[in-house]
């Protein structure tokens, strides 16, 4: 549903306890912002040449909302990012080793044009643009958030995909020296997704390079991450140093964890709930513990712009 922008203004199965408290949320956030005004969490302060820098974009009036946007402080301090930890404040407080720069992206699999490229080259034939989406995790919990960034299918049609090109997958960079999280095994590493070639080339998603006017921090997913709004976050990989045009469905990372629970199309559905909580209800993160209880919508409040791309599948088995 795309309305009037506002004004400025370890393995196999994941554990519950793994999955953080209201409560215990609230509680880091009140550390965290503790840690901030001290200057303790030195992944947040812009501290880098590309932190620093505003990024040269236009805004897409059609892709916007009239819903209150989620200040930068929470988009930037409460994250799933479990390279850096399984913690919601992990990312933003573990990531400050992580080193975005230089950054180069491989392009494989069913396509014409196919090699390596720096991030600059990947990026430069491209203008960006702002885009606000709502955010949907798995978990229950949903942000507004202006990105910036490139419609991935503008990207794609470059490396000029085959007719095998049925589906394309992505890969994040592995580097545990600096990922402390993936020195565990929560999940296997390195974090792998994947889309349907329709799906990677819909006009909704978006291969982002910031957030807010800024390019994206180490916790958000720098420096290039993926935006699909209207399926749950984790589809949406960060990190990424791998495209692969690929003719059979790519392993995904949480669907391997845990594929009871996790499924390849992860589309936001409140009448299919996840086996351990309900799908029907979201909580939107800066709102209070219960004011910002909230509808879940169907494919996140963009059921017309991608309601075709399923048409005759059954969508609580395909989930």
């Amino acid at each position: 549903m795309l309305i009037k922008r506002p004004r400025p203004g370890d393995s196999a199965r994941i554990a519950p306890s793994e999955i953080t408290a209201e409560d215990v949320y609230f509680n880091r956030r009140k550390l965290l912002k503790a840690a901030l005004a001290l200057g303790a969490v030195g992944s947040v302060a812009t501290s880098t040449a590309s932190e620093r820098a505003t990024l040269r974009y236009t805004r897409n009036e059609r892709y916007s909302t009239d819903e209150d946007l989620t200040s930068f402080e929470d988009v930037t301090t409460y994250n799933n990012f479990y390279e850096f930890g399984s913690g919601k404040g992990d990312p933003a407080a573990r990531s400050h080793r992580f080193k975005p720069e230089p950054w180069s992206v491989t392009i494989s699999g069913h396509a014409n044009v196919t090699g390596t490229f720096a991030l600059e080259d990947l990026l430069k034939p491209h203008a960006l643009e702002e885009r606000i989406y709502r955010l949907r995790c798995v978990e229950a919990w949903s942000m507004v958030i202006p990105w910036i960034g490139i419609p991935l299918g503008t990207v794609l049609r470059r490396f000029e995909p085959t007719s095998k090109a049925k589906y394309v997958a992505f890969k994040t960079v592995h580097r545990p020296e600096e990922m402390p999280g993936q020195r565990g095994r929560v999940l296997p590493w390195p974090y792998v997704e994947g889309l349907r070639i329709d799906e990677a080339m819909h006009p909704l998603t978006l291969l982002a390079v910031g957030l807010y006017g800024k390019p994206l921090l180490n916790q958000n997913g720098a420096p290039l991450r993926l935006v699909v709004p209207w399926k749950y976050g984790f589809k949406s990989i960060k990190s990424i140093v791998e495209i692969r045009f690929t003719e059979r469905q790519p392993p995904t990372s949480w669907h391997l964890a845990a594929p009871h629970e996790y499924g390849f199309y992860a589309n936001v559905n409140p009448n299919v709930d996840h086996p351990r909580w309900s799908q029907a209800r979201e909580r939107r993160i800066g709102g209070g513990l219960f004011d910002s209880r909230r509808p879940t919508l169907m494919f996140n409040g963009y059921e017309k712009e991608v309601a075709s791309l399923y048409a005759g599948m059954d969508l609580r088995r395909f989930y």
